[in-house]
């Protein structure tokens, strides 16, 4: 800690993450670990797939390869801090580190739910207007839509931060979770955090309202165009495409509002510390289990993937002595 302003100025920050509970440590050390490590090998394997493969290079897979790639930013911004921290017991973060970890979990977290809304868009030309649907959802349009989404997410990320790293700290210097959160960092300032807990409530609402009514009208648009094709089997088909879709977006704005759009006074901090495990590791390595399950075409280029490297592996005869 550092003097300055007649008080005692925080530095750093020590990060209790799951330290109450020592005799867990082993165990959930190794279960993140592999939960991280899943989200890193699936969100990067649908990636690299997506690039290789000509019949993916659609509007659809351009936006999930870059959910994808916010996911891996998303998990990564808080996983490896908390797994080295279990492991070397060295819980302390700089004040700096801990605002820009925030930074960087926030503007991902608000980048996908734009990235989310736009899909919503995607599906709703797809379904909606099939025949225009190259018209509707352009490359450079989908270019466009995903630079909005990360420059929506960080600067709405930024307004959050700046609002809550602005004011005083000046200890207790204990954050109750494993990362630099919103809730438990505001806790510990010795300002009047009231204009910042309005100001994050009405980010998080425009954000919030912004991208669920893009998503509301887009699915409101399918259902009508579902509703009118005559065959059971189409409706369930057209259905079906979009399942992986509201899967994600309730899972995310689930815990997304439960998390962050109630009055302060509902927190409990010990309670939000585990549900946080759930948005923070558990969505980020499910996306691609969600978007992939059921996708025909994402199997058969997977089909098509492990094949070529089969024939490369056995391209070269094997060599005699």
């Amino acid at each position: 800690m550092a003097a300055g302003r007649n008080n005692t100025i925080v530095t750093k920050f020590i990060l209790l993450g799951f330290s109450d509970h020592p005799q867990m440590e082993i165990f959930l050390f190794v279960l993140f670990l592999g939960i991280y490590l899943l989200t890193l090998a699936w969100n990067l394997s649908l990636i690299a797939l997506i690039r290789v493969d000509p019949h993916l290079h659609t509007p659809m897979y351009f936006f999930l390869s870059n959910l994808s790639f916010v996911d891996v930013c998303y998990v990564s911004s808080t996983a490896p801090k908390m797994l080295a921290a279990i492991v070397t017991e060295q819980t302390t973060i700089s004040f700096v580190g801990c605002a820009t970890q925030y930074f960087v979990f926030c503007g991902m977290g608000l980048t996908e739910c734009f990235l989310l809304a736009a899909m919503a868009y995607d599906r709703y030309a797809a379904i909606c207007s099939p025949l225009l649907y190259a018209a509707l959802v352009p490359h450079a349009l989908c270019v466009r839509m995903v630079a909005g989404a990360y420059g929506g997410g960080f600067l709405s990320s930024f307004i959050e931060t700046y609002s809550v790293y602005q004011h005083d700290f000046c200890g207790p210097n204990t954050i109750n979770h494993f990362f630099c959160d919103l809730p438990p960092v505001l806790v510990l300032s010795c300002s009047d955090t009231l204009i910042s807990q309005v100001v994050n409530f009405l980010v998080g609402v425009a954000v919030g309202v912004a991208s669920v009514l893009v998503i509301l009208v887009s699915y409101g648009y399918i259902v009508a165009a579902v509703l009118k094709i005559s065959s059971a089997k189409g409706r369930t088909k057209a259905f079906s495409t979009c399942a992986s879709h509201l899967t994600a977006v309730t899972l995310f704005y689930g815990s997304g509002l439960f998390m962050y759009m109630r009055p302060t006074s509902s927190y409990s901090l010990n309670r939000d510390r585990v549900v946080s495990v759930f948005y923070t590791l558990l969505i980020p390595m499910a996306n691609p289990i969600i978007y992939s399950l059921r996708n025909k075409e994402i199997k058969t280029a997977l089909r098509k993937a492990v094949g070529r490297a089969h024939r490369l592996a056995h391209r070269h005869p094997s060599s005699r002595p």
